[in-house]
């Protein structure tokens, strides 16, 4: 049986495409983009999270560790990542769920259990479910079994991804994917490398490709101050994507409710005092996209 590895699976969206959606969020990213709010979806492993503030000080999860990976101090619970083998006793213990493994194996069955829960809400919004992440493409079997799955029962599938994936993974899931999210952050290859990690070459080129066999796509652009909110880098995502023939952007504002995140899992925020664009500067860029024959709207 194929298996993947699941972080989330989010009932009732109403922002990854159209209608009541199912979200299912892969665990694994090829990118790491200084502004994600989802730094669980990075690693593709198990994650260990600890909520300070719901910790009570009541050392069970260091009782219960069977190789002492845990321990107690005034700053609240310790984790040694070199001892710890991830086996879940410390988070079964845990009455106030201040311990957290982000992460479940599912198969394809288990998750389809999942969705044919919300087959009503679909039904009745014209909804489906969403892959998300992550990346969802970094478990392509997986996802296209999930994708097989779905349009075996008329669920109307769509796909969110980073694009930075083998165009053969793409090619293969297209024709059982009703609507492509595709995530543009910025055109400047030097720049993608540094607020990324990669070059955007295969992105952009992959995206090209997508747009010559499959009709169904949205781009997604992260509005980030100071990063790629500049009127040059914003006129040629408009100039490209209305040079493929795709007529539809959802612009998708910064904001930081992420941070805290970061902090439970030990990680380090790399953006600092950033605010959330306002309704003039999404406005500007709306009407900048426009001049291209663009649809823009904002997203959630």
């Amino acid at each position: 049986m194929t298996k993947g590895l699941i972080f989330n699976i989010q009932r009732y969206s109403l922002h990854d495409g159209p209608g009541i959606r199912t979200t299912l969020f892969f665990k694994g990213c090829p990118l790491r983009c200084w502004w994600c709010h989802n730094p669980e979806s990075q690693k593709t492993k198990i994650e260990f999270q600890y909520w300070k503030d719901r910790c009570i000080g009541c050392a069970a999860c260091t009782f219960n560790c069977p190789v002492n990976a845990l321990s107690l101090r005034e700053t609240g619970i310790i984790r040694n990542d070199k001892l710890c083998i991830e086996c879940g006793k410390c988070q079964q213990v845990c009455f106030v769920d201040a311990i957290e493994w982000i992460g479940k194996k599912m198969t394809v069955s288990e998750v389809m259990e999942e969705i044919k829960k919300d087959i009503l809400f679909y039904d009745q919004s014209e909804g489906g479910i969403t892959l998300s992440g992550g990346e969802p493409l970094l478990q392509s079997e997986f996802a296209l079994e999930i994708l097989k799955e779905c349009k075996s029962q008329s669920i109307h599938t769509v796909v969110d991804t980073c694009g930075y994936v083998h165009w053969e993974s793409l090619l293969r899931i297209q024709k059982y994917v009703d609507l492509f999210l595709f995530d543009i952050k910025l055109m400047d290859d030097e720049a993608h490398k540094k607020y990324t990690g990669v070059s955007n070459k295969l992105i952009l080129g992959n995206l090209k490709k997508l747009s010559l066999v499959h009709p169904n796509i949205i781009i997604r652009i992260p509005i980030i101050p100071g990063i790629n909110d500049d009127y040059h880098n914003l006129f040629q995502t408009g100039k490209f994507v209305a040079s493929l023939g795709i007529k539809e952007v959802d612009l998708l504002p910064y904001h930081n409710i992420g941070i805290a995140k970061y902090q439970r899992m030990g990680k380090k925020y790399l953006l600092d005092n950033l605010s959330t664009p306002d309704d003039r500067n999404i406005q500007n860029i709306q009407a900048l996209m426009a001049n291209f024959g663009l649809s823009v709207k904002k997203g959630g």
